[in-house]
């Protein structure tokens, strides 16, 4: 629904000095039409030309808050995807509060992977079960659920309001039907699923808690600790997946993760460690960092 209009002389004088403003701070300009391709009736051509005077143009926000949002992505650092609730992932539009970590591109590459390990999985008779454990936004949940038609994906987190988004994230995309969501730790909430899970994937938390200081004012003063704390070496969440999952993962189950550059090599280590895991590989994201870890639990 329109909320106003503005003369193009008066968007384009605001325009320029919203520019200035992103390039004074460090905040790359194209945020800026990002964030008014959500807001205004402009597209992508018209921002990249500035081709504002003679017209008017739409408002999708009020005018007072398309300028007090732009201020607070500039000077508190506020996250564009928060600022208009939504981001893109995949083939989906995902719902974003500060309640949730913003789904990344990189994060993408999960169900690419399962994807491609998917032709060895022996077909089933049945319904398989997915988990998608700490979910968050729901983001991954609803790439295995489009990944695998005839399966139940499971999605847990510990926070109701997490919870709460990706539900609605799932009802949005049309997967309402598809996705349980539980809440609770890791596994903990699942134990009617043990011995029958196809596949595990998580996206935890990794990041040492030495390091927190040291992340984007974007992500460690708005995006929830809860899902970036990883203790004191940033395994602390992936060590218990490693741990627990073959309890209830069916024999040749699937498990993958996602972990921060430095971090495959003990991840690895730890799965064949621990004894239960075969078929141990690391992939790279599409910079060339190490940023997944998979196995099959023995069978």
């Amino acid at each position: 629904m329109t909320k106003g209009f503005i003369s193009g002389e008066e968007f384009a004088l605001w325009y320029a000095t919203a520019r200035q403003m992103a390039i004074a701070h460090g905040i790359e300009p194209g945020e800026l039409n990002w964030l008014l391709q959500g807001w205004t009736d402009l597209d992508r051509l018209t921002l990249r030309l500035q081709d504002f005077a003679h017209r008017e143009i739409a408002l999708q926000e009020t005018w007072e808050n398309i300028q007090r949002g732009w201020r607070r992505r500039v000077e508190e650092k506020y996250p564009v995807q928060y600022l208009l609730g939504q981001t893109q992932w995949r083939h989906f539009v995902i719902k974003v509060t500060d309640d949730v970590l913003i789904p990344r591109p990189e994060t993408e590459l999960i169900i690419d992977i399962v994807q491609h390990e998917h032709s060895a999985f022996p077909p089933s008779n049945c319904a398989d079960h997915w988990v998608d454990l700490g979910t968050g936004s729901g983001a991954i949940a609803l790439g295995l659920a489009a990944t695998f038609p005839q399966a139940l994906v499971h999605a847990v987190d510990c926070s109701g309001s997490a919870l709460a988004i990706a539900r609605e994230n799932a009802q949005l995309n049309q997967f309402g039907d598809r996705i349980q969501f539980h809440q609770g730790h890791w596994w903990e909430p699942l134990g009617h699923l043990r011995g029958q899970v196809q596949g595990m994937v998580s996206n935890p938390p990794y990041i040492p808690q030495r390091e927190l200081a040291q992340l984007q004012p974007e992500v460690i003063k708005h995006e929830p600790l809860l899902a970036l704390d990883g203790g004191p070496d940033g395994l602390q969440a992936v060590e218990q997946l490693i741990r627990r999952s073959p309890i209830y993962l069916k024999p040749g189950g699937f498990w993958l993760v996602e972990i921060m550059a430095g971090q495959a090599p003990m991840v690895a280590e730890l799965l064949r460690a621990s004894g239960a895991y075969q078929d141990i590989q690391i992939h790279h994201d599409l910079a060339g960092i190490e940023r997944f870890v998979s196995a099959r639990t023995l069978g």
